[in-house]
């Protein structure tokens, strides 16, 4: 069994080195795989990444800014593993929780996992209208997919690679979780979600996605129930 950690990348500088010692860190108890795709990075990155490359990291390069969704499909066609995990270049998700993410795949309940930021997990108390609009998106996901998912926007979510082959990805930006979350209910894959813990950042600490983006995965859900 092999391991691919995907980690899309955009202007993280001052975060993409310590995520990247946490995710060599962790021991999973088979080999692993990390890819990074830098999504035309201005802040700096690029330079750091191109020094922190080596056999065990991957490093891809955008030469312009395309989103989140198709650094994502960069990193899963580099992908040799038999599993694929998301990570995010920020530290608000721990990489010491990958055991807990990929149990249910490897006892073979799951061919996906999530992982939740809502299931009693210890997380940083923030913002109350991102919580709500995150919940709020999550119900409305649900009613068109008939899931019972508690967080569909999160950034952790574990595939089985014969899971991703099946599905073609058309979002650019974060509008790829609410159009994997459609796709995955089609086929009718086993998802679990498991407990997670999330330490949030601030605006000020370099939180990118908004409002407006969603507004956008409204739109995306609609769009790859019915028009996709």
């Amino acid at each position: 069994m092999k391991l691919s950690v995907v980690i899309p990348v955009f202007n993280e500088r001052k975060t993409i080195e310590e995520i990247l010692h946490r995710v060599q860190a962790v021991d999973v108890g088979m080999e692993k795989e990390i890819i990074v795709v830098d999504d035309s990075s201005t802040d700096g990155t690029r330079d750091l990444l191109q020094e922190l490359a080596s056999p065990q990291v991957k490093v891809l390069f955008h030469e312009k800014n395309m989103g989140k969704g198709a650094a994502l499909q960069t990193g899963f066609a580099q992908a040799e593993g038999d599993i694929v995990l998301v990570q995010d270049a920020d530290l608000e998700y721990d990489p010491r929780e990958y055991l807990k993410l990929l149990e249910p795949i490897l006892d073979g309940r799951a061919d996906v996992v999530y992982g939740s930021r809502f299931l009693g997990g210890p997380h940083r108390v923030l913002f109350f209208w991102h919580y709500l609009g995150n919940k709020m998106l999550t119900a409305f996901s649900n009613m068109l997919s008939n899931l019972n998912l508690t967080d569909m926007e999160t950034c952790y979510k574990v595939f089985k690679k014969e899971v991703l082959q099946q599905i073609r990805l058309k979002s650019r930006r974060f509008g790829f979780e609410p159009e994997i979350t459609v796709k995955l209910a089609k086929l009718k894959c086993r998802i679990y979600e498991v407990p997670i813990s999330y330490s949030g950042r601030l605006y000020e600490e370099g939180k990118k996605i908004g409002w407006k983006d969603g507004i956008a995965a409204l739109f995306h859900l609609i769009r790859y129930k019915f028009f996709n």
